[in-house]
């Protein structure tokens, strides 16, 4: 109940923030208030700044596991033993298991659950969902004891197992307990899924990525209690850490990488292998163990033994594995923080042409790349394994980026795997290490990650296309309809949009603040203060919120209530630039202004074209008709206002007679704020010589009127343009309404004569392969 609460308050906040305001009707006192009771309160788990507080606890689950891979029937077979340690202050009388394999079961709820329709043309994936699924699948529970031997009672919901202890677990006390089970290992190259098998028809062999594939413990929480909401395909995992000993039986002529560090590499590699291991622990280049030779001679056979690869991992969220005979292993020793990780990579042969160049690599400079911007990576190895797929978990990933069957490839394939290894190998990071619950806050996974890929995409290649992080690329998302569109912060099954919701909007989000409100320096040691926190343990969307602050001096209350808990998009316009200039009251110069703004407003086109006639005026043809004002200079200065202002001037201090002589230009510009969420100011202003310079106001310009601002602005030379936002940071999603004078835009067809292709498209062009073809 404390969870879904919880919840429901977190999400009525969400969709009702706008509504629910301090100060209704007003145009200030909204967006700039605090947050108040949109978090949750402070207290000894989770203190006021953000940080764990002194009586913090979680919980632990450590896994001794015997699991055996069916190659000829694809199913999985395997028994486990549970310790389960209760480091929390209440007493259990149950506790829940996680059974993700289930989501596959055609009588879970998300098999039903989404709407279908028909159409003229229909995917084979489509058409799955709809029909009855052809395999038996779903997690088969056959025994579950204590450590005795003695059957303990259980309850399955769907992806959910509980089981009925004999007697409360109290705090501090251990328990250990034993499952065994089997299930059919699903084709996720057809029904979908993140674990499962591919099946590889022209040498008939299988590629096994096994993943949530062992009863697990579901998070039992201080802030939620048991975290047991049902795996609907999408909401990833809350999990607890432990350690795990996993011994897996595979075919013989199988290879095997998974979480952690194998312990019998001795006797599971041929001695030439062996050998190459050996000598990748010292290289500087990635070392081929089980080489593309390997790999192919393996296909060709199919062995009916089988051997047994051990692997061991201390203090990790979660195992994953990948199994099978088509495939080369590379490893490459790096330095990441004065510790030695091996970066490796698993993949076929179709995919060596660019996993065998880049692969390995890219994961050395991803682990460089977020160590620095968060916490050194504590594991001794990362794994990236082509499997046609994007997923991660501890130490190892899977991802994809084959070549065509000639070896080449495309610009936007191989940017597209770069990406997609630097994203999945960045899931250690958030949530392996730092680990908030996905389930209920995608974006604390996939928007924390998605931003640290942009900062390692960018430290790659300063011409690497990437996809999300640049603040104009959520520009199409923010100004969809609003009911396309909901909070940040909404639970994952809810969210229509979800790559931009959960990836791209807060990974834009925290581009912004980084560049463009709390700059670097303080960005990045709040950032780093929240990973170093909260690694290994499991934080809240308000553990962040706070830290971020606590740790720069920075109120952020309005950017988190705009950005994460609402759906307003930044329309920023200028609206009206006034120039004025301080003549003074010199009577000889004041005349010449008046001089040229009389002669000005008599000069009009009937008078040019009378004078350009040659018409006789009837006061020149009558002289009568003229009297004193006809010669009279109504703008000569007399010496009485002569003598008065070199009276005035002499009067000055110096101070201010520099700033009288100064002949400074005052701009007054008027900014209305169309969009809703507010912003900083920046403006550029370009002067008559041709030259630039920027200003940047802070958003809390907005606090005391959230719809309009005026300010003026003091320039020695004169502005001949204005223009707002100039290197598009805020995601302002009108930029027609940015410059005074407005700037014309071209229309869509000259739009297109215009602009040429997008670097790393994905247009279907293979230049590689036409290279070759000359």
């Amino acid at each position: 109940m404390r969870k879904n609460l919880y919840l429901a308050g977190v999400l009525c906040c969400s969709i009702l923030s706008l509504q629910a305001q301090n100060n209704p009707g007003s145009n200030h006192g909204n967006r700039f208030e605090q947050l108040g009771t949109m978090l949750q309160t402070p207290n000894m788990y989770r203190s006021a700044s953000g940080a764990p507080g002194p009586k913090y606890w979680q919980q632990r689950a450590d896994y001794d596991i015997d699991v055996q891979l069916d190659d000829a029937a694809q199913k999985l077979t395997g028994a486990e033993t549970i310790t389960y340690f209760n480091n929390s202050p209440d007493p259990l009388t149950y506790i829940w298991l996680q059974l993700d394999e289930n989501e596959h079961d055609p009588k879970s709820d998300n098999q039903s659950f989404n709407e279908s329709r028909m159409s003229d043309k229909m995917t084979l994936s489509t058409l799955n969902s709809i029909l009855p699924p052809k395999q038996d699948l779903g997690v088969k529970i056959t025994k579950l004891t204590d450590a005795e031997g003695k059957t303990l009672p259980y309850t399955i919901n769907q992806t959910m197992l509980r089981i009925d202890l004999p007697k409360p677990l109290m705090p501090g006390e251990k328990y250990r307990f034993k499952v065994s089970w089997w299930y059919n290992i699903s084709d996720r190259m057809t029904i979908g899924g993140r674990g499962g098998y591919e099946y590889f028809q022209e040498d008939k062999n299988y590629l096994y990525t096994i993943a949530q594939w062992y009863p697990r413990l579901a998070v039992y929480s201080d802030f939620q209690g048991w975290q047991n909401k049902q795996f609907t395909g999408r909401g990833e995992f809350a999990l607890t850490f432990g350690n795990f000993k996993v011994r897996m039986t595979v075919p013989s002529d199988h290879v095997v990488g998974a979480t952690g560090e194998c312990q019998n590499y001795k006797e599971m590699l041929s001695a030439a292998q062996y050998q190459r291991w050996q000598q990748a622990q010292n290289s500087k280049e990635p070392v081929e163990v089980v080489t593309l030779d390997d790999a192919k001679k393996a296909i060709q056979g199919h062995a009916s033994s089988t051997k047994t690869w051990v692997y061991e991992a201390q203090n990790v969220r979660d195992f994953a594995w990948v199994s099978s005979r088509r495939l080369i292993w590379d490893a490459l020793p790096t330095n990441v923080e004065g510790n030695k990780v091996m970066a490796m990579s698993y993949y076929g042969p179709e995919a060596y042409p660019l996993y065998r160049r880049y692969s390995s690599k890219v994961v050395a400079h991803t682990l460089k790349s977020y160590s620095k911007h968060t916490i050194p990576y504590p594991y001794p190895v990362a794994i990236s394994v082509e499997a046609a797929n994007g997923m991660e978990y501890p130490m190892i990933c899977f991802n994809y980026g084959r070549a065509d069957k000639d070896g080449t490839y495309s610009e936007s394939t191989k940017n597209g795997m770069i990406g997609v290894i630097i994203h999945e190998v960045g899931h250690n990071f958030f949530p392996m290490i730092v680990n908030s619950d996905e389930r209920q806050w995608t974006w604390m996974d996939e928007g924390l990650n998605t931003f640290c890929q942009f900062m390692a995409e960018q430290e790659w290649d300063s011409n690497f296309p990437s996809g999300r992080g640049p603040a104009h690329k959520i520009v199409d998302y923010m100004k969809m309809p609003k009911d396309q569109l909901e909070p940040i912060m909404t639970n994952s099954e809810n969210i229509v949009q979800f790559g931009p919701n959960a990836y791209a909007k807060p990974a834009t989000g925290l581009n912004i603040l980084r560049e463009t409100i709390m700059g670097r320096e303080l960005f990045d040691f709040s950032f780093r203060e929240y990973a170093r926190r909260w690694a290994f343990k499991h934080p809240t969307p308000a553990d962040f919120f706070r830290t971020m602050e606590d740790a720069s001096a920075v109120d952020l209350d309005w950017f988190w209530r705009g950005w994460f808990f609402g759906i307003e998009p930044v329309d920023i316009s200028l609206d009206s630039v006034k120039w004025f200039r301080m003549d003074g009251n010199d009577p000889e110069k004041t005349a010449k202004t008046a001089q040229a703004a009389y002669d000005k407003n008599m000069d009009h086109v009937a008078r040019q074209r009378n004078k350009a006639a040659g018409v006789k005026y009837a006061v020149d043809q009558d002289t009568s008709l003229q009297d004193f004002y006809s010669k009279w200079n109504r703008f000569e200065v007399s010496q009485e206002d002569k003598d008065a202002y070199s009276k005035f001037y002499n009067g000055l201090s110096a101070e201010e007679k520099a700033l009288y002589d100064s002949k400074k230009n005052f701009y007054q510009l008027t900014f209305s704020n169309k969009g809703g969420l507010v912003m900083p100011l920046i403006i550029e202003w370009t002067f008559a010589d041709g030259t630039k310079e920027t200003d940047r106001i802070s958003a809390y310009i907005w606090r005391k009127n959230e719809n309009e601002v005026t300010k003026v602005f003091a320039k020695d030379k004169q502005v001949v343009a204005v223009k707002l936002d100039p290197l598009r940071e805020t995601a302002d999603i009108d930029e027609s309404n940015n410059s005074w004078p407005r700037e014309a835009a071209p229309s869509q067809f000259e739009l297109f004569k215009a602009q040429g292709g997008v670097r790393g498209a994905s247009t279907g062009d293979n230049p590689m392969k036409k290279a070759r073809t000359k």
